[in-house]
């Protein structure tokens, strides 16, 4: 599985891209065997990355010292969405429970939010960690519209909202109420910026296919939400931001990179439509891909901004 793939390559649309990889890095299909692969998230201290298959109902671990994949949870509760908290602990979205949950570092797992105002939640998607231990997450209905993802259901709150998890009290607020399909979200790396995409064209005719950019106050709200770029093929899902501010985000045709200023400067091809990405490695330079039904990695000269 290891070596060059064909159909594969960086595309240097700007020449800021150039100086983001070596010329002769390369990507590497590191496995292959999913349905629709999401979420990925790296957990230095073990050095392996879990993602989560989610038509599966499962998660899987990629362990880099010796290349081996394996299961990691199954059931997973159709598991879409991974981060790590500042603790190293893994915080999931679950669209079958309709829940964000935290596995404890004795693999017991706690429920973070399941309802907002009494209603349950659609199907929370993607979910982020601040420095100051705030979780926040995405709730589209993805989960909720069909049994391939999780359970139809039906969509008690009436909205895709974005939310945010207090760190000391728990206490849940609605940041964002005026999306389509919110998905896919990160932190800028000072966090006065906090990026988020709309997939809305999943199921509306001329929808967004975006990602919008939000101001973040010292007490937690939002302000702003103009759209800082638009998707040139197929949609942005999930996506992160490294120590520049560039956004690296999934595509249709692969790895779209963009930078700070909101120019499309670069694309890594993949040949399978990619859902996230996510940097791991020793130096936070390996760049993991969710293909459909592939797990991708590759070299960049990039480092992520956070774990996770």
């Amino acid at each position: 599985m290891f070596g060059k793939i064909e159909g594969t390559g960086f595309e240097v649309l700007d020449q800021r891209f150039a100086a983001c990889f070596v010329g002769h890095a390369h990507v590497e299909r590191l496995w292959t065997g999913g349905r629709w692969l999401e979420g990925p998230a790296w957990f230095a201290a073990g050095r392996y990355l879990v993602c989560s298959d989610i038509p599966n109902n499962r998660m899987m671990r990629f362990d880099e010292t010796s290349g081996a994949v394996s299961v990691f949870r199954q059931p997973s509760n159709n598991s879409n969405g991974n981060t790590v908290d500042n603790q190293g602990r893994m915080v999931t979205c679950e669209h079958l429970a309709r829940r964000v949950t935290r596995t404890e570092f004795d693999g017991t797992v706690t429920v973070i939010a399941d309802r907002f105002e009494g209603k349950r939640f659609n199907s929370p998607n993607d979910v982020v960690v601040k420095s100051d231990d705030s979780i926040w997450f995405t709730d589209p209905s993805y989960g909720i519209m069909h049994d391939y993802e999780g359970e139809y259901g039906d969509e008690e709150i009436g909205a895709c909202n974005v939310y945010r998890v207090d760190p000391t009290s728990g206490a849940i607020t609605k940041v964002a109420d005026d999306f389509e399909k919110p998905n896919g979200l990160a932190f800028s790396p000072d966090e006065r910026h906090l990026y988020i995409a709309d997939t809305g064209a999943s199921h509306l005719e001329n929808g967004p296919r975006h990602i919008r950019r939000f101001a973040v106050s010292d007490t937690g709200t939002l302000s702003g939400g103009e759209v800082f770029a638009t998707c040139t093929n197929g949609m942005f899902d999930g996506f992160r931001i490294d120590r520049t501010g560039r956004i690296w985000s999934s595509a249709a045709d692969g790895v779209h990179c963009y930078d700070p200023d909101g120019t499309l400067i670069g694309k890594i091809h993949i040949p399978e439509i990619v859902s996230n990405v996510t940097f791991g490695g020793a130096r936070r330079n390996r760049l993991f891909i969710t293909g459909t039904t592939s797990l991708y990695a590759v070299y960049v000269t990039a480092n992520g901004s956070k774990l996770g």
